[in-house]
């Protein structure tokens, strides 16, 4: 698959097909959206919402939360409100979500299951590392979202004046309903 993907980028950029995606590093609406990597919200999340490429900085991750306040998409955003000039953030969830239920235990068994070794993960616990916080999922989206959009809000780096808000997409007909 890679190689029938290399083959096509390489024809875009030969048939120049990236001019109609040219724009700057500078959201137009100055919004940064974080939300999930789930495959149903490529095409059906900018469409829903009616944004465009260069409109919105947009950080996607397993289930659109933030689950640290040094991760690397609270990082982002920072780069995106304090150098990109973003002054407000849209954490949206989605129903049917695939983290939402996710066990480490099961996820650990899969990484054995494909030669992960337990001596590795044993030196992940030695060196502090919490699999078992780290590889887990939530229960409830809405309360996910929540925490989520509290973490940032409360962040002692994050300006006072950038609205955060927390929604939930419908997977299917892409509606929005904000928590």
């Amino acid at each position: 698959m890679i190689d029938e993907i290399l083959k096509f980028n390489a024809e875009f950029v030969e048939n120049k097909g990236y001019e109609k995606f040219q724009t700057s590093k500078y959201p137009d609406k100055k919004i940064a959206i974080v939300t999930c990597m789930d495959t149903r919200l490529v095409e059906l999340l900018p469409a829903a919402l009616g944004i465009k490429n260069g409109d919105v900085k947009m950080i996607k991750n397993a289930g659109g939360t933030i689950t640290n306040p040094f991760d690397s998409t609270l990082r982002s955003l920072l780069v995106a409100v304090y150098e990109l000039g973003v002054n407000e953030i849209m954490v949206i969830g989605h129903t049917g979500c695939g983290v939402q239920g996710m066990n480490a235990d099961e996820m650990l068994e899969l990484m054995r299951s494909r030669g992960i070794d337990d001596e590795h993960i044993s030196l992940m616990r030695h060196c502090g590392i919490d699999l078992d916080s780290w590889l887990h999922g939530f229960t409830d989206t809405e309360d996910a979202v929540n925490e989520t959009v509290d973490l940032i809000r409360n962040h002692p780096l994050m300006a006072r004046d950038v609205r955060v808000g927390g929604y939930i997409m419908d997977s299917v007909t892409g509606k929005l309903q904000p928590v």
